[in-house]
């Protein structure tokens, strides 16, 4: 596990120690939702990156891509 040293405004501080007390969270919990928060910003940016380069598609030939891929990831698996 790493740790991280972060600098966050103290405005937004707040706003996610509500936020978690709401839900009935505790403080340890604020580690999972950062966790949470960067997998789910990691994966929105990927689909965008993924989508820009393939705005020229249309969405047959998308399909087709699409499922070419998934044919030879399951002829990949044992």
């Amino acid at each position: 596990m790493t740790r991280w040293n972060l600098t966050i405004p103290d405005e937004t501080d707040r706003l996610v120690r509500v936020f978690l007390a709401r839900l009935g969270m505790k403080k340890g919990d604020l580690s999972a939702f950062v966790v949470d928060a960067c997998r789910r910003e990691v994966l929105r940016r990927t689909v965008a990156q993924v989508q820009g380069q393939n705005a020229d598609l249309s969405p047959a030939e998308a399909m087709r891509l699409a499922e070419a891929a998934v044919a030879a990831a399951r002829a990949a698996r044992p």
